[in-house]
């Protein structure tokens, strides 16, 4: 019998759900109350890999003399680069919409959802209707916001934005410090400081939980002309002072204090699951922290109400995590016996130049008293690097002693975002070292630096120099 759903949030956890379980013959009602696409597309990942890719091409640009190439008066536009994020956009918007009207199974209400009791959804629609629906299946994918720390004073000075704010910003900025040393403080901090900005990013730990090799790269790798780090503090107070914006910062367990400037303040300490005036209230749905609370096949305290992606307790917020939970569920829904496994997640930050990671760091390893041997390769011994002038960084492969299996990648360097899937493929498919050396990777790329990093596992890889001569 075919079943019917209702989800709340079209995100990419929301959107790939419903599109996904339509795939599969159900009944799909999809609940929006903004752009569809959620904050990923119109608001986070796609504007800001925009900007990155602009930013990245503008330094290709400053460093053409390398490749035998004058480029004289280059210069940022920022009304044209404002233009190309919201093409970018624009087209992949209307791209989704474009794949929802192939579907006669799914019905897009545009308005806001909220719950009237454990199995009623009603939606206060944008022609000011008011619909009240029931399904066999509820699914929350309402997505995370912008988050301001309210123990900072003075963070809501006009001037201090959250990514959101800082994407529709106007002008380029002459000088911004960053509030933040995760994913998203990093990522606009690369970018704006190759637009020119100078940009001092705050903060305790650079990528707490990446792996510690790349912790102790971090700072020698991206920090450039405009890009300095105030690590081992916490932002305390955010003032203005002669037509800058002053953050103090402590040091950590000391008395001691440190003041950085800027003409804007980015406040990127992460983000909030967004779960307000859902009604929850209504509900018996369980919630921890201000976000709801799933077993491992993402169910909430209430049968078949369900809830996926960063508007879940403790769950990890990217969007592809959001869209294969999703999708996984749909599939659960019309084959029982179909195996949920979200436990391998790529993860890539983009900074210039690229971080990724898969499985474990070489920390937790050690903590579950894993027998394990690493390897690294460095970007500086491959042909296609030294030819992109892309020699920073290196591909380090974490595996079990007995070389059966891959335990976790981690990189940093051109391309990132592409490598960290062979060993992602590997993970998910169970293939061992020998497997991974003896396939074929082609030549010149930027693979054969992954391929040397496994090859070092074995004691062959042929770009490492003899330790016995």
């Amino acid at each position: 019998m075919t079943k019917d759903i209702i989800i709340i949030g079209a995100g990419p956890g929301g959107y790939e759900t419903a599109i996904r379980a339509c795939q599969l013959g159900l009944n799909v009602t999809l609940i929006e109350k903004a752009e569809v696409g959620g904050t990923c597309l119109n608001r986070g990942c796609i504007p800001t890999k925009t900007l990155w890719k602009i930013a990245d091409l503008y330094k290709e640009i400053k460093e053409s003399e390398t490749f035998g190439i004058e480029v004289n008066d280059s210069k940022l536009l920022a009304d044209k680069i404002k233009q190309r994020k919201k093409d970018v956009v624009e087209r992949l918007r209307n791209g989704v919409e474009y794949l929802f009207n192939t579907y006669d199974n799914l019905t897009l209400i545009r308005g806001v959802a909220s719950f009237k009791d454990n199995n009623t959804v009603i939606v206060n629609t944008t022609e000011g209707e008011t619909k009240e629906l029931t399904a066999d299946k509820i699914i929350i994918a309402t997505g995370s916001k912008d988050f301001r720390p309210s123990n900072i004073e003075g963070v809501d000075h006009e001037k201090c934005l959250t990514s959101t704010g800082l994407l529709e910003l106007e002008e380029i900025p002459k000088s911004m410090v960053v509030i933040g040393t995760g994913v998203i403080g990093l990522e606009f901090a690369s970018i704006y400081s190759q637009f020119g900005t100078e940009v001092t990013v705050v903060g305790n730990k650079l990528l707490k939980t990446e792996d510690g090799e790349i912790q102790k790269r971090l700072k020698s790798i991206l920090k450039g002309d405009n890009l300095k780090f105030v690590t081992g503090v916490y932002a305390q107070k955010i003032e203005e002072e002669d037509g800058k914006l002053k953050v103090t910062s402590q040091k950590v367990g000391k008395d001691k204090f440190t003041e950085s400037y800027g003409d804007y303040v980015l406040v990127a300490s992460g983000r909030s699951s967004n779960i307000d005036n859902l009604g929850l209230e209504n509900t018996d749905i369980k919630t921890e922290k201000g976000a709801i609370v799933v077993d491992d096949e993402f169910k909430t305290s209430v049968e078949n109400v369900y809830a996926i992606g960063d508007c879940v307790y403790k769950n990890i917020q990217l969007a592809h995590v959001a869209s294969n939970q999703g999708k996984n569920l749909v599939r659960k829904f019309v084959d029982k016996d179909f195996n949920i496994n979200t436990d391998i997640i790529p993860a890539v930050v983009f900074t210039i130049p690229e971080i990724a990671s898969v499985g474990m760091t070489e920390e937790k390893v050690q903590e579950q008293n894993i027998e394990y041997v690493t390897s690294k390769f460095m970007y500086q011994a491959n042909g296609k690097a030294l030819s992109l002038n892309a020699t920073e960084g290196f591909v380090k492969i974490i595996a079990t002693k007995d070389l059966s299996k891959i335990l976790g990648c981690h990189i940093i360097g051109h391309d990132a975002s592409t490598l960290i899937h062979f060993a992602a493929i590997a993970m998910n498919n169970d293939v061992d070292v020998e497997g991974l050396s003896a396939m074929i990777y082609a030549h010149p790329t930027i693979s054969e630096v992954f391929m040397d990093s496994v090859e070092q596992l074995e004691g062959l890889s042929i770009n490492t120099p003899n330790s016995n001569k």
